[in-house]
């Protein structure tokens, strides 16, 4: 680029925009806009800076996106947003680039890119491929479990993890939530999935700051055309070709895996699926581990930055 990509972070003192400024502060191709703590919740000041950036990404509560969305009146301001607000809106292009064969190509011509939430990511990484490939049908009654580290929560939740004097401190390991089968995630999942119905949505949270496992459990027998586990396994890697931050792990490096850790790919920015499965019973458990925040949330936002300013998707990852 012949001069520098202005890029403001609206949110930058939450989880995901701190790591998000972080990561952009060394690189000099790029000129961080910044709010004095004073201005970060003047709607004139964030205006300003809103209009003023080439690239806004935006890390607020929903409502606070969408209206920071109305704030900007540049035609030239291109946004991400962070929060899971236009997730499934029209206009907006999904920001999991790697799921779909014209992902690249989209979010690179867009003008507004959501990026995808860290559950769904693992969920989309898996089934998005196979019910594309026709081995799982969109009216397959699909399931999806696993663990998150807290940082997922945000601030309230790191809080009452970390936080001995807050009235919120728990020192539970691990617990379950979503009990209402109705969590904000589920229509993102069953609209970039090609799904007919949601999954059954079963997420916990664990005594540990990053790092997460997304696990699908498949009926293989009760599938048409009862595909076996090798034919997952190379649906996934025809979906994945030579992509530097979706790796899938070879059957037998997954034989070999006798347990999981949901903290193996903390602190990177790359997603793994592992495919393990019994050819006796007809069954199968895809993994995703990845980090929630990293291709779970700020190493996904700044890949999608790179994709959209022409540059390597990895660069400053």
């Amino acid at each position: 680029m012949n001069s520098l990509a202005k890029i403001f972070v609206d949110g930058a003192a939450g989880t995901t925009g701190l790591e998000i400024r972080e990561r952009l502060a060394p690189r000099s191709e790029l000129s961080l806009i910044a709010l004095a703590d004073a201005e970060r919740k003047d709607p004139v000041a964030r205006k300003r800076a809103l209009n003023a950036a080439d690239m806004v990404i935006l890390c607020l509560p929903d409502e606070a996106a969408r209206e920071a969305v109305t704030l900007i009146d540049n035609p030239a301001t291109r946004v991400i947003d962070a929060s899971s607000a236009h997730r499934v809106a029209e206009g907006w292009a999904y920001g999991f680039a790697e799921v779909e064969a014209d992902g690249y190509a989209k979010i690179a011509a867009a003008k507004r890119v959501s990026n995808p939430g860290c559950w769904p990511t693992g969920f989309l990484a898996i089934m998005r491929p196979l019910v594309r490939a026709g081995i799982v049908p969109a009216d397959y009654p699909s399931s999806v479990s696993g663990v998150s580290g807290y940082s997922g929560g945000g601030k309230s939740m790191i809080a009452e993890f970390e936080d001995k004097s807050s009235a919120d401190y728990t020192d539970t390991v691990s617990r379950i939530y979503g009990l209402n089968l109705s969590h904000k995630h589920l229509p993102e999942m069953q609209k970039h999935s090609g799904l007919s119905h949601p999954p059954v949505f079963q997420p916990s949270v664990g005594r540990f700051y990053r790092g997460m496992l997304v696990d699908v459990p498949l009926q293989l027998w009760a599938l048409p055309g009862k595909p076996t586990a090798r034919d997952v396994h190379a649906a996934l890697v025809k979906a994945y070709p030579d992509r530097p931050l979706v790796k899938v792990a070879s059957l037998e490096d997954a034989a070999a895996v006798k347990t999981l850790d949901a903290e193996i790919l903390a602190g990177s920015n790359g997603l793994t699926l592992y495919v393990f499965g019994n050819d006796k019973s007809g069954q199968a458990r895809v993994v995703a581990a990845f980090d929630n925040l990293g291709k779970g949330a700020s190493g996904a936002a700044v890949q999608n930055l790179n994709i959209m300013l022409g540059l390597p998707e990895t660069t400053g990852l």
